[in-house]
């Protein structure tokens, strides 16, 4: 079945340009021109992912994502203007997935959708053998399952949290850099700044804290990042 993706924006032309994109791909889609209108639709319809404008008058795309954060875990691919950083690094810290500046190009847009979908609903053309849970101290991360526990405390992270958590436990003793981190968690070809890694490492540090785990992630300085001790 083709993934239904909801396009939330206020601007009609640009939901119209979106969807088109979308639609070419051989995804389904529907929109929502406001903010509270995305949010009954997402608990209506339970869409496979939501590309989600961040500059909506009355409630923005932020809002929407922090009230969607308090019951579900559905994929949010932020849009946001090129004079909004600040507020798209503040979207991958409160649960959003990944982001596409405006203007953007559609191509760029459907392959940051795909990727995404495709860590949460892997192909079936040529099935996998199940990957077993992986631990290291405290942590577990289960692909299977895409689930991760501290301790046995369930951990809910955003798809692309999963990916660069994956990456540091195939390794747990090697470093990784920023540009491997973005390899494990974003399409070919696709390009993001340091700062969204290190918002999405932020994140991660901060869930895990609020589990118990104070040393999940650790910088190396001028090098990258490794998987910490686990152990509390």
């Amino acid at each position: 079945m083709a993934p239904r993706i909801l396009v939330v924006d206020d601007d009609p032309h640009i939901r119209d340009v979106i969807c088109f994109a979308l639609e070419k791909a051989g995804m389904q889609t529907e929109t929502a021109p406001d903010g509270a209108s995305a949010l009954r639709q997402v608990q209506r319809r339970r869409p496979d992912l939501v590309v989600l404008d961040i500059g909506m008058p009355e409630l923005d795309g932020l809002d929407v994502c922090r009230e969607l954060r308090k019951t579900s875990t559905v994929p949010i691919l932020f849009l946001s203007a090129r004079d909004e950083e600040i507020d798209r690094i503040l979207g991958l810290e409160i649960g959003g997935d990944d982001y596409v500046t405006k203007p953007f190009s559609p191509r760029e847009l459907v392959a940051r959708v795909k990727v995404i979908l495709r860590r949460l609903q892997p192909g079936t053309a040529e099935p996998e053998p199940v990957a077993p849970a992986i631990s290291h101290g405290r942590l577990t991360l289960d692909p299977a399952q895409h689930t991760t526990t501290f301790d046995g405390r369930g951990v809910e992270l955003t798809s692309t949290e999963f990916a660069i958590l994956r990456r540091f436990l195939m390794r747990p003793s090697h470093v990784v850099t920023r540009q491997q981190i973005m390899e494990a968690s974003h399409a070919d070809g696709v390009h993001v700044s340091d700062r969204t890694i290190d918002s999405h490492i932020r994140n991660i540090r901060f869930k895990f804290g609020a589990a118990g785990g104070s040393n999940v992630v650790e910088t190396v300085h001028g090098v990258g990042f490794r998987l910490g001790r686990c152990d509390a």
